[in-house]
């Protein structure tokens, strides 16, 4: 690590930065001649500081705070080790780090943590999953009282029309995707293909499949990061908030992921389209557990706007192939990368939370053998099947009961995750819903 900022004698500063539960990057700036003491060392900032709701602000009842005293926890490197920030005028460094306590052991109210322990338990079954997420977001001019797609700097025109696969939208901000990808290099963050999406001013960025999850969440949540803060030097916004726009398609977040096992197999992969009686047994515990999970896929107020029946983003709790009304799709294509696709989290997530919420509910199905229903053929959303919860308040309730999400989750991150929701219900239920999309926009 100490190696990469002597290479590089024109970064000055250098940001240390964790995610919270609501994947807000939270650290500190520190100047470089400093930087080989955090590198050995660490930082140190409360353990309430990952516990935060969305306006920054300490959970109320949380007994992380006065209770406790406001302990410290010491956060340390990441194996990520550092990276650049080009989204920052000043040559910059980003540290990501994670926490511990004291005594050594992880802080289990961390998300990274929460995806370790998941992570941790195929290990222990001598199994890896292997993992790709797609990330859709928006570009948006909020310069005015109404939020409106940007202008593209090639014609000086806003176009004001959905461009599901158009090459025209994406060479109309050429200028910023070929910033984005020279930047995806510096981080190095496999980025592969972009699209237009059906949404005003979206686009979707697929990340390399990756066998390691952990690797695979810190590149989602670091191009997050990235294609927000890099748009803001293009003069426009970029937002994976689940839906901008009341008459347009949300953003979704799509995790594909297969598992291989000690010998490089994957366990999917039967030789044929179907697929192996350990894929059905992960797609019944990814649905046994998705209600449950809903507050994960599904965190914030604004979220809820996008799970809605014939808006592209799945409700009922179901199955299939090639099918993209499911909640949970198995592609077709090669046999060997034979893989589950889930469908339902949107673009407003924690990736550190998603995949382990993912990846748990499929290893619950593979230990406990389970079976699930027959796939669905045909449309999901006409069929009368079981849905996942359609209110923050009900998602919220259902995660705190889930014994399905007691299995993937410490009982603390659960219980700070569900005081923090319950906050934010509280505070938002005041808001406009202009207010709402203001807080959400540069946020999640």
């Amino acid at each position: 690590m100490k190696n990469w900022l002597r290479k590089h004698p024109e970064v000055r500063t250098i940001r240390v930065a964790a995610a919270d539960l609501n994947a807000q990057a939270r650290g500190k700036r520190v100047p470089t001649r400093y930087a080989d003491k955090v590198v050995e060392d660490g930082t140190r900032f409360p353990l309430s500081v990952l516990n935060l709701d969305i306006w920054g602000e300490d959970i109320d009842d949380s007994p992380l705070v006065f209770e406790t005293g406001d302990a410290d926890g010491v956060l340390k490197p990441t194996e990520r080790g550092f990276m650049p920030m080009p989204w920052l005028e000043a040559p910059t460094a980003l540290l990501p780090i994670w926490m511990f306590r004291e005594d050594g052991r992880p802080y289990e109210g961390d998300p990274r943590h929460a995806l370790r322990a998941v992570v941790d338990r195929y290990k222990a079954m001598g199994l890896t999953p292997v993992v790709a997420v797609e990330l859709e977001f928006f570009l948006i001019d909020d310069s005015g009282r109404k939020l409106q797609v940007p202008v593209s700097p090639r014609s000086g025109k806003r176009r004001k029309a959905a461009e599901t696969l158009s090459i025209r939208a994406l060479d109309a901000f050429d200028t910023f995707f070929t910033d984005l990808y020279e930047a995806c290099e510096e981080m190095d963050i496999p980025a592969d293909t972009a699209i237009s999406e059906a949404g005003l001013g979206q686009f979707e960025v697929n990340l390399m499949h990756c066998d390691d999850a952990l690797r695979a969440a810190d590149d989602a949540w670091l191009f997050k990061m990235l294609v927000k803060g890099l748009a803001r030097r293009h003069g426009f916004a970029a937002s994976f908030m689940a839906k901008p726009y009341e008459d347009y398609a949300g953003s979704g977040l799509h995790t594909h992921f297969s598992v291989l096992d000690a010998d490089g197999r994957n366990i999917f992969d039967d030789g044929g389209p179907l697929g192996t009686d350990l894929l059905r047994q992960a797609v019944a515990g990814c649905l046994n557990a998705m209600a449950g999970s809903t507050l994960i896929f599904a965190p914030h107020w604004n979220s809820y706007d996008r799970l809605v029946p014939d808006a592209h983003a799945p409700t009922g709790i179901c199955w299939g192939y090639e099918n993209r009304t499911a909640a949970v799709r198995i592609p077709s294509g090669s046999n060997a990368a034979r893989r589950i696709e889930h469908r339902v989290a949107g673009g407003d997530v924690n990736p550190y939370l998603m995949l382990a919420a993912i990846l748990g509910a499929a290893l619950n199905g593979i230990e406990d053998k389970a079976e699930p229903p027959a796939p669905i053929t045909g449309n999901a959303y006409a069929l009368g099947l079981p849905q996942v919860p359609t209110t923050w308040a009900d998602a919220i309730d259902a995660f705190e009961a889930c014994p399905e999400i007691a299995r993937i989750f410490a009982p603390e991150l659960v219980r700070n995750f569900v005081l923090t929701k319950r906050q934010e219900l509280h505070y938002m239920g005041d808001l406009t819903p202009e207010e709402r999309v203001e807080i959400y926009l540069d946020t999640v």
